[in-house]
C-alpha cells in the first residue's frame, strides 16, 4: 500500500470567467513537482468554458489538480472554499490571470520542502513580485529588502522599517495554512480588495518569518475591467471602505499586538489603507463618498479613541485628509506622483 503523499503547498486560483488567461496561470505552477496541490475554484463562471477547463485540467493531473465548481461568491468565497479544502503544509493564492516565474517557483519548493524535512515550519515566507504593465512592456519590481533580513528565519523583534511600496501583500506572502486557520481568518463573500485582509488578519499568529529574495509572483496590470484599475476602485468605493472597516476592527492598536515591530508595521499598513480609501472618496468628490469617509472616521472613533486618534496623525493619512479645496488638490496631486513612482495601478 502506497503512502500518501504530503503535500508541501496547496496554491488556490480563484477563476470566474477565466477560460481566456487560467491556462497560462496553471501552466506556470505545473511542473514544480508532485508535492504540489492546485485547487481551481470556479467560482461560478457562466459567460465562458471555465469549468469545462477546470475540469480538463484535474482529468490530466489527477495526483496534482483539484476543482471546485460553487455559486458566485466572489474572490473571497473563492479562497475560503481553497483554504478549507487545502492539503498543504502551506498555501497561495495565485489569481488566475497572474502567473508564477518558474525557477523562483522552484527556489520556493525548495526552501518549502527544507522547512519541512527540519521540523522547522516557517510561518510566513515573503518573496518579491513583478508588476507586468502589458500595454507598455515595463515592469516593476517590489522587494523586501533592508526591511526583512535575506535568507535568515527571523521573528518580528529582528524586522526592520518597511519603506514606502514594502507592505506585505498577497501577491508577496506564502502562508503556512495552519497559521490562517488558527487566525479565524473569514474573508467577506461577494467584496473586493479581500487581499488585504488576508495578508493582515493572520500576522499576529506569525512568530517566523523568512525573505527569499526572488521575482515570483507576477501580477498582471491591463486590463480594462481589472479591480485595481482607478475607475473600478471609484466604482467600488463602498467595497474598499467595508474591507477598511474590518481590518480597523480587527485589532486595537498598538496594545493588543504583543511586538513593538508588528505594532509599528501594521498600524502603517493599515494607516495606508485608511489614507486610500480617504483619498478615493477625494477624487470622487460626490456627497456619497464624501459621506463615506465621514463615517469611517466615525467608525475609527467609535472602535478605539487613541488608535484613531493615532492614525489620524500618521503622514500618509494627513496627506490624504486635508480639508480645504487647496488641500484636496494637493492630496490629489502627491497621490498622482506616487502612482507614477510605485505604478500600482
Amino acid at each position: 500500500m502506497r503512502t500518501k503523499r504530503i503535500k508541501t503547498i496547496t496554491f488556490v486560483i480563484p477563476c470566474y470567467n477565466s477560460a481566456a488567461y487560467m491556462d497560462a496561470c496553471i501552466e506556470s505552477i505545473l511542473g514544480g513537482g508532485r508535492d504540489i496541490e492546485i485547487i481551481i475554484v470556479n467560482d461560478g463562471s457562466t459567460k465562458d468554458d471555465t469549468a469545462q477547463k477546470a475540469d480538463e485540467w484535474a482529468a490530466a493531473h489527477p495526483d496534482v489538480i483539484k476543482v471546485i465548481h460553487q455559486e458566485n461568491a466572489g474572490h473571497g468565497g473563492a479562497v475560503m472554499a481553497g483554504l478549507r479544502a487545502a492539503t498543504g503544509v502551506y498555501f497561495k493564492v495565485v489569481d488566475s490571470d497572474d502567473w508564477l516565474d518558474r525557477t523562483a517557483r522552484d527556489l520556493l519548493m525548495a526552501k518549502l520542502r527544507g522547512f519541512i524535512a527540519g521540523d522547522n515550519l516557517v510561518d510566513l515566507v515573503v518573496t518579491n513580485y513583478v508588476y507586468e504593465h502589458v500595454s507598455t512592456g515595463s515592469q516593476k519590481i517590489i522587494r523586501y529588502r533592508g526591511a526583512l533580513p535575506t535568507n535568515k528565519i527571523v521573528t518580528w523583534d529582528e524586522v526592520g522599517v518597511f519603506g514606502p511600496g514594502q507592505n506585505i501583500i498577497m501577491h508577496a506572502a506564502t502562508y503556512r495554512t495552519q497559521v490562517l486557520r488558527d487566525s479565524g481568518l473569514d474573508l467577506p463573500k461577494h467584496t473586493f480588495y479581500v487581499d488585504n485582509i488576508f495578508v493582515y488578519v493572520p500576522l499576529p499568529y506569525v512568530k517566523t518569518l523568512h525573505y527569499l529574495p526572488v521575482n515570483l509572483y507576477r501580477y498582471f496590470i491591463g486590463r480594462d475591467d481589472q479591480s485595481v484599475n482607478e475607475p473600478v476602485q471609484l466604482s467600488r468605493l463602498d467595497q474598499q471602505m467595508r474591507i477598511t472597516k474590518v481590518m480597523s476592527e480587527a485589532y486595537v492598536l498598538p496594545d493588543e499586538i504583543p511586538s513593538k515591530r508588528l505594532a509599528r508595521y501594521m498600524e502603517g499598513f493599515l494607516a495606508l489603507i485608511i489614507a486610500a480609501s480617504s483619498m478615493f472618496s477625494v477624487i470622487r468628490a460626490d456627497a456619497d463618498a464624501l459621506q463615506m469617509r465621514k463615517q469611517m472616521w466615525a467608525d475609527l472613533f467609535a472602535k478605539d479613541v487613541k488608535m484613531a486618534k493615532r492614525l489620524g496623525r500618521h503622514p500618509l493619512v494627513l496627506g490624504s485628509n486635508l480639508s480645504s479645496p487647496t488641500g484636496r488638490k494637493l492630496s490629489v496631486a502627491l497621490y498622482r506622483l506616487a502612482q507614477r513612482i510605485y505604478r500600482f495601478s
